[in-house]
């Protein structure tokens, strides 16, 4: 009850800041949204890579 009435008062629109903001911030922004992705991307393709070469699991 108490979190909904804190994120009642502090309603923050994003696009708005964004739009106001200098270039640094836009580009730091899209850049720490993307980047959990990609790293996660990345541990999958490592992960499957290593699981591939296994020579155990060879028939």
């Amino acid at each position: 009850m108490l979190a909904n009435f804190i994120g009642l008062l502090q309603k923050v629109n994003i696009e708005e800041k964004l739009k106001n903001a200098p270039l640094d911030y836009q580009i730091t922004y899209y850049i720490t949204s993307y980047l959990p992705f990609v790293v996660l991307v990345l541990i999958a393709y490592f992960m499957y890579k290593k699981a591939k070469n296994r020579k155990d699991l060879e028939d």
